[in-house]
């Protein structure tokens, strides 16, 4: 048996005047989601537990079938994994972005989604003018990036752990003052970046070219070292995952999962969609199962981009989901997933902690009468999934 999970990040959302009080899910042209539902059994899911940030790193835990609750760690040390980080007890990853700036509001939570050859060259500058032996930047993808601070003792790692941060992506247009970190020695740490960041060559050239430039950087999603046990301990199979972000990728790894890098995969709405298929296929090759992780939706509800989400859902449905169940079909028994992490209303711009719509159809799976894959419809399925970590369970039909 094969199982493929595909997971449209943020694609759940509200409905949009615009759309005739749609969804894009529902505005969406999706006949292989469709058919995932009419074939399956569709329902809702709680990906968030009550108390919970509605963000990636909870909700994907989650749909791999981890009780955040008992395994989160924290953003910053999974995307350090992925960059090959050694953390210890006494460090804490944050993640930073690369944001935009102006007259103390936060513009941009991406920099205008600036290049990753743009990043590393602010990057190194930021460890020459700013780090030090507490103090380490280190390039991701894009502008997902980190800071890694050694501290003195465990006991101050786990205080820096603790310090509330709020994602940038969660105040656009709003005053930073408010929500800085209350913690001096962070506030500085950001606060000095702006001074460094302000005058580069970089975002000369950026505001040259009407681009927003990365004046400023912001810490949040801090972690320490994870402790979490193997997909293949948990679930007695083997797995690959496929994704643009570290996060994703660093999961896979602290995961025992094979992380695949597909060429031209960029986590935005330019990714490389018909390779991110291609590698599943090959991928589960060798594998039991398959977590296939699309970001562009996601992007494209913080933008406040109709036509980008729905475009987006679209490319997924007909590029990934559609080769895949077409190559698998009579060729071997499988199931697939689909799900988004959490939904992303474009009209809020930022995460949401409401339950989001699955769907699973394959081997051994019985229809209910549900008969398109939006919202609604998943609400009048026949399962209602209460703790998001549960679903891997009935999914793969077994357990540990």
């Amino acid at each position: 048996m094969k199982y493929v999970i595909l997971v449209p990040d943020g694609m759940a959302g509200l409905p949009i005047e615009e759309l005739g009080g749609r969804t894009c899910m529902e505005a969406a042209d999706i006949p292989n989601m469709d058919t995932i539902a009419r074939r399956g059994v569709v329902g809702t899911v709680m990906n968030v537990p009550k108390g919970m940030t509605p963000a990636s790193d909870v909700a994907n835990l989650s749909i791999l079938g981890y009780d955040p609750a008992k395994y989160y760690c924290g953003r910053g040390s999974l995307e350090a994994a992925n960059l090959g980080i050694e953390l210890d007890e006494n460090s804490v990853a944050f993640r930073f972005n690369t944001v935009t700036v102006s007259d103390g509001k936060m513009i941009d939570y991406s920099a205008g989604h600036i290049s990753t050859k743009e990043t590393l060259v602010l990057v190194d500058l930021l460890n020459r003018k700013i780090g030090s032996e507490k103090f380490r930047f280190y390039a991701g993808c894009s502008y997902r990036n980190l800071l890694v601070v050694t501290c003195a003792s465990s006991e101050e790692a786990d205080r820096l752990k603790k310090i509330a941060c709020c994602p940038p992506h969660n105040i656009l247009d709003q005053s930073i003052e408010k929500h800085l970190p209350k913690d001096k020695e962070l506030a500085d740490i950001m606060e000095r970046s702006r001074k460094v960041l302000e005058e580069t060559d970089v975002n000369k050239v950026r505001v040259d070219l009407g681009q927003n430039p990365a004046n400023m950087i912001w810490l949040w999603g801090q972690g320490k070292k994870p402790s979490i046990p193997t997909f293949k301990d948990e679930f007695g199979i083997t797995g690959g995952i496929i994704s643009a972000v570290d996060l994703l990728k660093g999961m896979g790894k602290i995961l025992g999962l094979e992380v695949v890098d597909v060429p031209g995969a960029t986590g935005y709405y330019d990714t490389n969609y018909e390779g991110k298929a291609v590698a599943a296929l090959d991928v589960l090759k060798r594998n039991d199962m398959v977590f296939i992780h699309v970001e562009a939706p996601d992007e494209a509800g913080h933008n406040g981009d109709i036509r980008a989400k729905i475009t987006a859902i679209e490319n997924l449905d007909s590029k990934i989901a559609g080769p895949i169940i077409k190559e698998l079909t009579d060729k071997c028994d499988f199931r697939v997933l689909v799900l988004p992490d959490h939904p992303t209303p474009v009209k809020l711009r930022t995460h949401t902690a409401d339950p989001v719509p699955f769907a699973i159809a394959g081997k051994g799976i019985d229809a209910d009468d549900v008969v398109v894959f939006t919202e609604n419809s998943a609400k009048a399925g026949s399962m209602k999934i209460r703790h998001g970590h549960e679903l891997m369970k009935f999914f793969l039909g077994k357990r540990k």
